[in-house]
């Protein structure tokens, strides 16, 4: 794929014909971040804040006390390599190779092809300089070898690439601030451990919220087990505890298990049907995860790993929901879970989990908030996801 007017051949050339080492040093300076692999730390008014060693093999050194060395000061137009991180001003140590682009190359697409080059990172893998630690070096890197246009070209392409990534942070920006709207709602529209009333109601709610244990409100129990043998490619959804918690991050599960139709009718004539509005929360591995049933679509799940609330429309679905994502529910099952190597979510557990209820009208409206709430949430992650798709399309084809 190319833009129109360009047929010229792409000429391999090297990193080191492309680029030209930054060796330019600075004492610690004020108002600029500490650039590193993990980008978890940041330098402001010389003080150290956060930590910046982590356990990923792409740590290339650790942060020596302040003041002790000094560090390569950034601008927009230099970059420096871990694997290839995004254009930042900043702080980078001097234990990483920084460059800019050399004569009228284009720096942004330099930096594109690399992120898109599984060869670059094969390349980057096989060092083994200083030690245990992956350490690359720029007369190393400028060893390696890439297909470049002519700079128009390169322009192009980057102002392109560019427009992408800036939509990207665009969508991930909104995704992240409704995330954060949702987790201070959250806090604030039910009431906080100690407390019986939350910080923000819906006008025209004033009537004190009600504190009951689930279990004197519904059942709360499981289902008749099925084996292992059970399983089937086709048939009635089987839900584990993993699959509910890659629902709950709105991913897609590793794999889809069903029962046979005559199964699961066999069993549900024993243990009963799942409703809608009754809540299924993990009782193992992630626990304390929970699962809205929304419609009469057939569903069997695993027992024991996954805690049955047979809602039958005494609590708002939403609102059961949301409570369980809450802060109160959600210490109250850590608290319970027990000190164990691993932590369990019991039915008799599940039996005692208080819970607050307002009127069943302002827990429609709650409970509807959030659902709105985490509609638009899901908007936009899938308009992340495929703009991430489209990027990468555009890199296999537009780069050679």
């Amino acid at each position: 794929m190319r833009f129109k007017g360009f047929t010229d051949a792409w000429e391999q050339r090297k990193l080191g014909e492309l680029t030209a080492e930054f060796t330019e040093y600075t004492t610690l300076s004020s108002g600029l971040p500490l650039l590193t692999s993990s980008r978890a730390g940041l330098m402001y008014q010389n003080e150290y804040r956060g930590n910046l060693t982590t356990d990923s093999k792409e740590t290339l050194f650790s942060v020596v006390p302040l003041g002790a060395c000094t560090y390569r000061h950034m601008s927009d137009d230099d970059i420096f390599h871990l694997n290839i991180n995004a254009l930042e001003k900043g702080l980078v140590s001097r234990e990483y190779p920084v460059f800019t682009a050399s004569g009228d190359n284009e720096l942004n697409f330099i930096v594109q092809h690399l992120n898109s080059d599984s060869k670059f990172r094969a390349f980057c893998a096989e060092q083994k300089k200083g030690g245990t630690r992956t350490r690359l070096y720029y007369k190393t890197l400028c060893e390696f070898s890439i297909m470049v246009p002519k700079s128009v070209e390169q322009c192009k392409i980057s102002r392109l690439l560019l427009d992408v990534d800036h939509l990207i942070t665009l969508h991930q920006r909104k995704c992240d601030h409704l995330c954060n709207v949702k987790k201070s709602m959250l806090e604030q529209m039910f009431p906080r451990e100690g407390e019986s009333l939350p910080r923000i109601r819906f006008e025209g709610f004033t009537a004190a919220w009600e504190q009951r244990k689930l279990g004197e409100i519904m059942d709360v129990t499981s289902v008749k087990r099925i084996h292992q043998s059970d399983w089937t490619t086709e048939g009635v959804r089987f839900l584990r505890a993993r699959d509910i918690v890659s629902d709950f991050k709105n991913e897609e599960p590793d794999d889809y298990l069903y029962i046979s139709k005559d199964k699961y009718d066999e069993y549900c004539a024993i243990s009963g049907k799942v409703a809608i509005d009754d809540l299924l929360v993990t009782g193992v591995g992630t626990i304390g995860i929970p699962y809205l049933v929304r419609n009469l679509e057939p569903l069997y799940f695993k027992d024991g790993n996954i805690i049955w609330f047979k809602n039958g429309g005494k609590i708002s679905g939403n609102f059961l929901y949301y409570s369980f994502v809450g802060a109160t529910i959600q210490s109250f099952i850590k608290d319970s879970a027990g000190i164990g190597t691993v932590g369990t979510y019991t039915i008799e557990s599940g039996k005692k989990t208080p819970i607050f209820l307002p009127s069943g009208t302002e827990q429609r409206q709650i409970g509807s908030f959030f659902h709105h709430l985490d509609h638009l949430i899901t908007l936009h992650q899938r308009k992340l996801e495929k703009l991430r798709n489209i990027k990468r399309s555009m890199l296999e084809k537009m780069m050679v």
